[in-house]
């Protein structure tokens, strides 16, 4: 890099930020993909079983909903679960109680007050989301409760539980892969970054462990 003028090294800053590059057509897409080899390389090698490490959640909603179509069963632990209601959620429910086995769904227990981990969540969000107002949060996290209480009243497949844990996580998991998010403290899910785990894998298992300890330690929804 010390060799390129820095007239050069402006242009390609300026490159990368807007997405362009000077190769034409799909370079970009593969610039981005091939930055995934070394990751996918050394998962491989350790048994992390990481195949592809997502800047941030909502790029890898695309990515989530492809997997989604070919699952065999769902587990979700959600820390608000805004995407349960969306398109990339839409063949689940549809294949509820066909070609799914289960569907699996936590989310934060909002009947809890102002000492729940929920409601600490929403006042570390509040600090960088102005347009955060008190108990908005909790009340998202009862609309989607909702949602997924109707499915679940449809479809003997399904089930909903409700977790008083520290909000840390995004876990998607499928018989075949898992989406792990490490939420930032000072940013909301869909900004943090993401892994992508195929089975089998530490990382997998790990994902895996998350819910499962969230699960046996949950209550049913009523």
């Amino acid at each position: 890099m010390e060799e390129i003028g820095y007239g050069r090294v402006r242009s390609r800053r300026g490159e990368l930020a807007s997405g362009h590059r000077d190769h034409g057509g799909g370079g970009w897409t593969f610039s981005i993909r091939s930055r995934q080899w070394p990751v996918a390389l050394l998962s491989r090698l350790t048994g992390f079983g990481v195949h592809r490490v997502f800047p941030r959640q909502n790029i890898a909603n695309q990515d989530l909903a492809e997997e989604l179509k070919r699952a065999r069963w769902v587990r979700v632990l959600a820390g608000r679960g805004n995407e349960l209601t969306r398109d990339g959620f839409t063949t689940v429910w549809q294949a509820a109680g066909k070609g799914l086995e289960f569907v699996q769904v936590l989310l934060p227990d909002a009947e809890l007050g102002p000492e729940s981990w929920l409601a600490r969540r929403e006042a570390e969000m509040r600090r960088i989301d102005l347009g955060l107002s008190l108990g908005l949060l909790t009340e998202q996290v009862r609309v989607n409760a909702d949602y997924v209480r109707e499915v679940a009243r449809q479809h003997d497949s399904v089930s909903l539980r409700f977790y008083d844990l520290p909000n840390l996580h995004r876990v998607v998991i499928t018989d075949n892969v898992a989406y792990l998010t490490i939420y930032r403290q000072a940013e909301h899910g869909r900004n943090s970054p993401c892994l992508l785990a195929h089975r089998p894998g530490l990382m997998y298992d790990y994902a895996s462990l998350l819910f499962t300890t969230a699960w046996e330690h949950s209550r049913p929804a009523a």
